[in-house]
């Protein structure tokens, strides 16, 4: 292990945390003060300031040694970067909130980075300028992700930056381009710039403030959810709003190297032949009439137009994993629920900003099940699988696979951790809590539903879920691997 270039690395990181900090507080300046503003600002000097005195450490710990960075070096450094960024990151919650305990500022925290969108608190209206636009900024560093924002900029690491990059961005890394990963990554942030600029700009437009703008502006394109209304979306009463949402949200959760590939390429064809988008197209797609046909034969007694783009937002919401509400989706009819639970799991495309299993996996995996039902009655057929004009590999494949059933065991033994916890709860919010923490979908159902908040859960629990959206931002590994004794051995 490299400890020199783990600690450099998380210099990096804790740096550009600090610097998000004093922005935060520097908007909370710009607002008239009260006492709430006071003690937000006070807590994010202090955690900006906490951030810059880790930055000096690190940096020093890691001021010599070879730049030189493996899957070891690279898995650490994301797994201990988001830990300890979620744990900085909830300073400014500890001190700007009364009764807050630490748990519960790590638990909004880590939902912040991993854009998660869950939250602890009943009230976000009455919440200090400063800690909104700290939540809001948060989701929108955690959507591409604090280590793909230094691999664009940090040419000391070479050829490691691919491997940094691979290990934080979800996509096919061998898609970024041809050339050095540095230019690819710049790429995909200048995407993210220009998506981020047009979404503010297109929030303004249908009539709410700058403040509120750019807020949501960071939490659409991240796909995170956070709100600066405790109503979500529905607080604006605003149909071009939500449209506005469920446009950016869609294109938030493809893959920014097929839109890159489409903008710069062959075009709007290039979507069509990729798999993975129709597939995304076609369940959205699917998802939204089938709960159209269910709010229609419910009766709800809202207009056709309401009731369609309600159905649409929400189902783009949860599927994206923004979390976004306009609707007390845990009271629709049960078939409704359930597809939102499922769509939970789907997620987004691989590449995009969206969590959950991604599209792809999921295609994958089914067209695995049809192959080897055909298996069984014709033993000896070899077919191979092709996605995209292009035969996966057994490897490839193997990966997926496992990918899969660990998720499973995940979801299965966190369900069996909290319900020890939590015995007050019912399965389905038990269960919901599970899904939309693991694969960073906020809102649940039941008691923790979108008109709810994990407020109420035991500080143990609010950790436990906490360290489960890292563990699913990060898709397990970074995660896991950080409790292998042979990952730590020293660098030689």
């Amino acid at each position: 292990m490299n400890y020199a270039i783990i600690f450099r690395l998380l210099a990096l990181i804790h740096l550009a945390i600090g610097f998000a900090l004093t922005s935060s507080f520097l908007v909370g300046i710009a607002f008239p003060f009260d006492d709430g503003d006071t003690y937000a600002v006070r807590g994010l000097e202090l955690g900006a300031g906490i951030s810059f005195l880790l930055a000096i450490i690190f940096m020093v710990l890691g001021r010599k040694g070879k730049a030189t960075i493996f899957h070891k070096e690279a898995l650490a450094v994301i797994g201990l970067g988001w830990l300890l960024a979620s744990t900085v990151g909830a300073i400014p919650y500890y001190f700007s909130v009364e009764d807050l305990s630490f748990a519960s500022a790590f638990f909004e925290s880590a939902s912040g980075f991993t854009t998660t969108g869950a939250s602890v608190f009943s009230d976000i209206s009455n919440l200090p300028h400063a800690l909104l636009f700290w939540r809001s900024l948060t989701q929108w560093i955690g959507g591409l992700g604090v280590v793909v924002f230094f691999v664009a900029i940090l040419s000391f690491l070479g050829s490691g930056a691919k491997v940094l990059f691979s290990r934080e961005y979800s996509g096919n890394t061998e898609d970024v381009f041809d050339g050095r990963m540095q230019t690819g990554a710049l790429r995909i942030m200048l995407l993210y710039l220009i998506l981020s600029l047009l979404c503010a700009v297109s929030y303004r437009l249908t009539g709410m403030g700058w403040f509120d703008s750019i807020c949501h502006m960071f939490t659409t394109v991240s796909t995170g959810g956070f709100s600066t209304l405790t109503e979500s979306m529905a607080g604006f009463n605003s149909p071009a709003a939500e449209w506005v949402s469920i446009l950016f949200m869609t294109l938030c959760g493809m893959s920014f190297l097929l839109i890159l590939r489409g903008v710069r390429r062959e075009g709007v064809k290039t979507f069509f032949a990729n798999l993975e988008f129709v597939s995304y197209l076609g369940i959205l797609v699917a998802a939204s009439s089938f709960i159209i046909l269910i709010l229609f034969a419910s009766g709800i007694g809202e207009s056709a137009h309401s009731i369609i783009r309600g159905a649409i937002f929400q189902v783009t919401s949860i599927m994206t994993t923004t979390g976004f509400a306009t609707q007390n989706f845990a009271a629709w009819a049960y078939p409704a629920q359930i597809t939102l639970l499922c769509l939970m799991i789907v997620g987004g495309c691989s590449g995009s900003t969206a969590g959950g299993v991604k599209v792809i996996r999921l295609v994958v995996g089914f067209r695995s099940i049809l192959f080897h039902l055909e298996r069984a009655f014709r033993p000896h057929v070899i077919r191979p699988m092709r996605v995209n004009k292009r035969t996966m590999s057994t490897s490839e494949i193997h990966e997926i696979s496992t990918f899969l059933v660990l998720a499973f065991f995940v979801v299965v033994i966190s369900c069996i951790v909290v319900s020890i916890f939590e015995p007050h709860l019912d399965p389905l919010s038990l269960f919901s809590a599970v899904l939309a923490c693991l694969f960073n979908i906020g809102p649940g159902l039941g008691e923790v539903g979108p008109l709810e908040n994990f407020g109420a859960l035991e500080d143990y629990t609010k950790v436990y879920l906490g360290i489960l959206m890292i563990m699913g931002r990060l898709e397990f590994y970074a995660i896991l691997v950080l409790f292998a004794p042979s990952l730590w051995k020293r660098f030689s």
